[in-house]
């Protein structure tokens, strides 16, 4: 296997590859043999970062909908097998669900891994990785790889010691947590005289309706496409895609329903939709479930991406009394400054981004869109008891402004030692002009609240690709267009970066 088929799977903190041949241009990358190999490396890394003999280590397998997934996540079995290590069919899960059978008293498994590719096409997979720590971080990922390369793939004939019903196990607990939210028991029906509706894209989400939401009296007629098909045969499984956030939204208007919920394919992240077809997505949800933690969190931190805006900053500060650190992109990234601020000292219940990716302190810090609706569902039954309506948790948050991205392409061979001139130069340039540049962890942010025009952007550099983004968003239309005009004054003279798309 060469050794640079085997790097290139690696995606941040995850392995990611073409799965499925078929679609033209794009040879399979992750095959069996490498899921094999992976997932033997990830045994013999667990054994010894626990210090446990590998036939006592237990490592729960589960994977997502994706029609690759059976076969790969009996390939890692195998892996793990060979090396006598214990493997345990979670079957379709939960990327969520994956990290807490290292949790349960019931499981309480040493390393647990998902295949899953999450939001990705058809044809993609992948591999997460967790232990009760959580998920592994970047550099694991790449030592474990590098591991990888040196084995060879390892074969038996029963690769699962045994089976676990691991999605039952989760929806009780998702089950308990609203009820205690609601101070109710599951038998008095909490949620009877609610609809909520799904939107599962046909991914691993269709499990919360019948084991969540209708044993606690929901009435979730009006969900779509709940039945798991890993061809995604009518929309993307993704909250971000507009096709998928249009079906959600027409959903829940047509069908009356009070809240509609949409969901990854892996179920970590989510996104809402308010029963007037609203939809609560980016600042807007990072808002909501803020709002939703300030009463029991009064001052404290929220951590989000780059990318979000200064309205909500001015909601998060301004009307709910709450600090606003605005960090790096990646979830990652956001969620281990949200550990190493409370661990500091400094009170951080929420960990956001603007793709749905959110995570709690008092989730273990894991990113969990099926916890994040949890949230949102016991708001809106607090909300009906007081004839209110879930809304009104955001009316002061000010109305989006005008948006738009451009991804600046750079055409020097070295791209992240000239994109990082860029960025200096880009800063000193604004500096000159007289500027406002609130602090920022990642680029360069550029607030503009004088000379008629209102808004802000953000150039920063890829983390992998030879791309700079530049993100803007002006009050107006005009604001924003005002905006660009201004970034590409500030970035006039760079031979080797492409701002053609600026006009």
């Amino acid at each position: 296997m060469a050794e640079r088929t085997l790097m290139k799977l690696q995606n941040g903190s995850d392995v990611r590859g073409v799965a499925l041949d078929g679609v033209e241009g794009e040879p399979v990358t992750l095959t069996e043999e490498a899921a094999n190999v992976i997932a033997k490396a990830f045994a013999l890394w667990l054994s010894q970062k626990t210090a446990k003999p590998l036939p006592d280590l237990k490592i729960g397998i589960g994977r997502d909908a994706r029609v690759t997934g059976e076969a790969l996540a009996r390939a890692a079995a195998s892996g793990i097998a060979s090396v006598r290590a214990q493997a345990a069919d979670c079957g379709l899960a939960t990327t969520p669900a994956l990290f807490m059978s290292t949790v349960f008293d019931e499981t309480k498994f040493d390393g647990a891994l998902m295949v899953t590719a999450s939001h990705l096409p058809f044809n993609r997979n992948g591999m997460k990785f967790f232990t009760a720590e959580g998920g592994l971080e970047h550099d694991e990922i790449t030592a474990l790889l590098e591991a990888a390369q040196k084995q060879e793939p390892g074969q038996t004939d029963t690769p699962y010691r045994f089976s676990c019903d691991l999605i039952s196990l989760y929806a009780s607990y998702l089950k308990q947590a609203i009820c205690r939210e609601l101070g109710s028991r599951e038998e008095n029906r909490p949620l009877s005289g609610l609809k909520i509706i799904v939107d599962a894209g046909n991914g691993d989400a269709g499990f919360f309706t019948e084991k969540i939401l209708e044993p606690l009296g929901a009435d979730t007629s009006g969900s779509l496409y709940l039945e798991p098909d890993g061809m995604f045969p009518n929309h993307i499984p993704n909250p971000e895609n507009r096709q998928a956030m249009q079906a959600i939204q027409k959903a829940t208007v047509d069908s009356g329903a009070d809240l509609g919920l949409i969901f990854d394919t892996d179920v970590d992240r989510m996104s809402a939709v308010f029963h007037t077809g609203a939809e609560v997505s980016r600042d807007a949800i990072i808002a909501l479930v803020a709002a939703i933690l300030a009463p029991a969190y009064p001052g404290s931190t929220i951590v989000t991406d780059s990318v979000t805006s200064d309205r909500l900053t001015y909601f998060l500060e301004q009307k709910l009394g709450l600090v606003h650190l605005r960090y790096m992109r990646g979830y990652k990234n956001v969620i281990d400054k949200c550990r190493e601020l409370n661990a500091g000292g400094t009170v951080s219940p929420l960990a956001m981004e603007t793709s749905g990716h959110g995570a709690l302190k008092d989730n273990y810090y894991l990113d969990d869109g099926a916890f994040l609706a949890v949230k949102l569902i016991a708001a809106l039954a607090k909300a009906a008891r007081e004839h209110k309506n879930i809304e009104s948790l955001i009316a002061q948050l000010p109305p989006a402004g005008a948006e738009a991205e451009f991804r600046l392409k750079i055409t020097a061979e070295q791209f992240r030692e000239y994109g990082t001139d860029v960025l200096e130069s880009f800063k000193e340039r604004a500096k000159k002009k007289g500027f406002t540049l609130p602090e920022s962890f990642e680029g360069v942010r550029i607030s503009f609240r004088e000379k008629g025009t209102e808004g802000w952007l953000l150039l920063r550099l890829s983390l992998h690709d030879p791309v700079m983004p530049l993100n803007v968003e002006g009050k107006t239309p005009e604001d924003r267009d005002a905006i660009v005009l201004a970034a590409k004054e500030l970035l006039k003279g760079f031979s080797q970066l492409d701002t053609s798309s600026l006009g």
